[in-house]
């Protein structure tokens, strides 16, 4: 008899036991605990199918944007087996994570006044 044959059949994937809030509150915890600046948090739902929430962030240096992006990227993982999919960590001046749900932006604070992405996904006061 073949043993290969015999093998139980490989398990089937199952879908994520986690949430959009569950990944943003490790997100947050993490930004928190690696001294993240100016942390903002936007709702995406209802405006945009790319993701849930969207983060922006600020480290103080190209090192901190660079070790923030590695301990959130690491605590995914280890949180949710979640890989990330991340651009930009080689410069270290502005950081994009894509968890599917949650979309994450570490900046240093000169990239992030440039690009200012808060003020375009913002929901401006007298809209809500």
């Amino acid at each position: 008899m073949d043993p290969a044959a015999s093998a139980a059949p490989a398990p089937k994937p199952t879908a994520p036991t986690y949430t959009a809030d569950d990944v943003l509150a490790v997100v947050l915890q993490s930004l928190d605990d690696d001294k993240a600046e100016d942390v903002v948090q936007i709702s995406l739902r209802g405006r945009s199918a790319m993701a849930d929430y969207m983060v922006i962030c600020s480290g103080r240096s190209s090192r901190q944007v660079a070790a923030i992006t590695d301990k959130l990227l690491e605590r995914l993982k280890e949180e949710f087996r979640l890989i990330a999919r991340s651009e930009g960590k080689d410069t270290g001046d502005w950081v994009l994570l894509d968890t599917g749900d949650v979309v994450v932006h570490v900046f240093r604070p000169e990239v992030r006044e440039f690009y200012q992405l808060e003020r375009m996904w913002q929901v401006p006061p007298d809209a809500a």
